[in-house]
């Protein structure tokens, strides 16, 4: 009977840690502020990271998601290239290049988001040319 107790709090223990373990991101708005305020980071990284001149504008959120319990978000952005320099301002209202230097790449960013902090960590990317 003694032994019991200590099994079940064992056993409980246990299974909360499990399911810690196996938070899934799960769908969210995209209009979500922490979240909009991701894509933005997830944006301006990629700027910075690439050697490119121009900068690269956001076409669309294809994927929006939240790791449960968290701030962590996973996000599918398809990024065009502007006739705009990276470090122009209003790069959003830039035009687009047209052919034959016109370049599209699709993204896929998990971003760690603190905004009441202003802290954003990049977990992950990964980008390919469409």
């Amino acid at each position: 009977m003694f032994l019991t107790a200590p099994l079940l709090l064992g056993l409980a223990v246990l299974g909360i840690h499990v399911w810690a373990i196996q938070m899934e991101f799960v769908d969210i708005s995209k209009d979500l502020d922490y979240f909009a305020v991701s894509v933005e980071f997830a944006v301006a990284w990629f700027n910075s990271g690439n050697t490119e001149e121009q900068a690269y504008k956001l076409l669309e959120v294809r994927r929006a998601q939240q790791k449960s319990w968290t701030m962590i978000y996973l996000m599918d952005l398809d990024l065009g290239r502007t006739i705009c320099k990276k470090h122009d301002e209003d790069i959003d209202n830039c035009p687009l290049q047209e052919s034959p230097g016109e370049r599209k790449v699709n993204c896929t960013f998990i971003v760690d988001s603190r905004p009441w902090f202003t802290q954003f960590t990049l977990l992950n990317s990964t980008c390919q040319q469409i």
